[in-house]
């Protein structure tokens, strides 16, 4: 990871980066929510019979495309974060689509979202279990 910033030298990269990073998770729910809302309104209710999976799956689509589309979702650019790989880039849609997924699964079993939490708060990069895997890494937008 060489091509990121230190985080030793150029801490400003990962000031306050969790706790923007908790801000975005709070937004991004209730955008979430919202979405999946308008898709049982639009699915005359029926929606509400599979909530869960609906839920599931437009939380998915909605992180994977606004991650491809612009290296964050709508909750990270307010709070003024964005992911990069392990080179500094942008993040194209295969790896969102990898960082969601692996977002989800980290989701459906505690334990690992309680790993992946810890590592956010005590890595120097505050990576979670997620990003270490995939070698990605949450910075604070450049102005």
């Amino acid at each position: 990871m060489t091509a990121l910033p230190d985080p030793d030298y150029q801490a400003e990269f990962y000031a306050s980066v969790p706790a923007k990073r908790l801000l975005a998770w709070i937004i991004d729910s209730i955008l979430i929510f919202a979405l999946s809302a308008g898709a049982v309104v639009l699915t005359a209710f029926t929606g509400l019979l599979i909530w869960p999976l609906l839920f599931l799956a437009v939380g998915f689509a909605y992180r994977t495309a606004t991650i491809a589309g612009g290296s964050a979702t709508w909750g990270m650019r307010f709070a003024g974060i964005e992911l990069r790989d392990g080179a500094g880039r942008r993040l194209g849609t295969g790896l969102a689509a990898l960082h969601t997924a692996g977002y989800t699964l980290s989701l459906a079993l505690p334990v690992l979202q309680a790993v992946s939490v810890i590592l956010m708060l005590v890595s120097p990069r505050g990576q979670g279990l997620t990003d270490h895997v995939l070698g990605t890494v949450m910075l604070n937008r450049r102005s």
